[in-house]
């Protein structure tokens, strides 16, 4: 049985890191359907069929395009939500500014009172209170 399985999957496309993403959506729209609509249901299935699409596809080139696409959306919400984070942890010592002129980030401690702060980038010097 294992012996057909792998020869039916030949040249076939299989897994990615991006039918395990839907895999997951699909979970979590089941379980809202059975909280919520049938409209929850529709769209799990619609997802689990592609899913299933992709991984019977022998059109290779064309998934692993798709997955590299998802694969830089993903690197950009991360990148998204590290800079947050690390904002937000910094927010209780440091007040961090964008300078007016080139929009850059400058990061001032705080209780320092009113201080002129110099842009590291572009020179230009501004007030604010730290």
């Amino acid at each position: 049985m294992k012996e057909k399985l792998y020869r039916f999957m030949m040249g076939r496309y299989g897994n990615d890191q991006l039918n395990r993403f839907l895999m997951i959506l699909v979970l979590v729209f089941f379980v809202c359907s059975v909280f919520g609509s049938g409209f929850f249901y529709l769209l799990g299935l619609a997802c689990l069929i592609y899913v299933y699409f992709r991984m019977m596809s022998k059109n290779t080139y064309k998934r692993s395009l798709e997955n590299n696409r998802y694969l830089q959306y993903e690197f950009k919400v991360k990148q998204f939500l590290g800079t947050w984070k690390r904002d937000m942890q910094q927010r209780k010592t440091h007040h961090i500014y964008r300078c007016p002129s080139c929009r850059q980030k400058i990061r001032i401690p705080r209780g320092k009172g009113r201080i002129e702060i110099r842009c590291p980038k572009c020179s230009q010097t501004f007030i604010k209170k730290s």
